[in-house]
């Protein structure tokens, strides 16, 4: 999954150090979000990022936004993103989101 992120979020290298069956088991189900399918991996990174942010996960939201950005995201896309998450979540949600965004200066 590395590969098709761009970079190995920490949670996974821990995870891999303590239990590599479970990191074989999320890889597989991550893998269906990494690539294209009816809809293109930019698209499902891109509702995964309000999805976390909603959750206000803030490691997520960092992880989810750099692989929006290595998928191709656009600032505009991603700024858009941002409107849906106030909309549907509100500001906690998108204070959650406070160090993804320095990504995007």
């Amino acid at each position: 999954m590395s590969e098709k992120l761009g970079f190995t979020p920490y949670i996974l290298e821990t995870l891999d150090e303590l239990e590599p069956e479970f990191l074989h088991k999320y890889n597989m189900c991550n893998s269906k979000l990494l690539k294209d399918g009816v809809l293109p991996a930019k698209t499902k990174i891109l509702m995964a990022l309000a999805v976390v942010a909603s959750k206000q996960c803030e490691t997520c939201v960092v992880a989810q936004m750099k692989s929006a950005l290595n998928h191709g995201a656009t600032k505009e896309e991603i700024m858009e993103v941002m409107d849906v998450i106030f909309i549907t979540s509100g500001a906690p949600a998108v204070a959650a989101c406070r160090h993804a965004l320095r990504m995007l200066k």
